[in-house]
């Protein structure tokens, strides 16, 4: 998962981090309600999140 976003162009990364920032507060929600099969999924979606600022911060600062 960490060397898949590596590929990605910096618009293409924008739209990831958009659809994970969805995800993610869909998650939180799920968690405040009880209906979530996995826990832990929120803290490696919030890394991936974190992984995708770096690379776009990365990218931006080329260019």
């Amino acid at each position: 998962m960490r060397n898949s976003f590596k590929d990605l162009t910096l618009p293409e990364l924008k739209v990831k981090r958009n659809e994970l920032n969805k995800k993610y507060m869909e998650l939180r929600f799920q968690l405040i309600v009880g209906h979530v099969e996995n826990p832990l999924r929120k803290r490696t979606m919030r890394r991936e999140i974190a992984r995708l600022n770096t690379l776009i911060t990365q990218q931006e600062n080329k260019a």
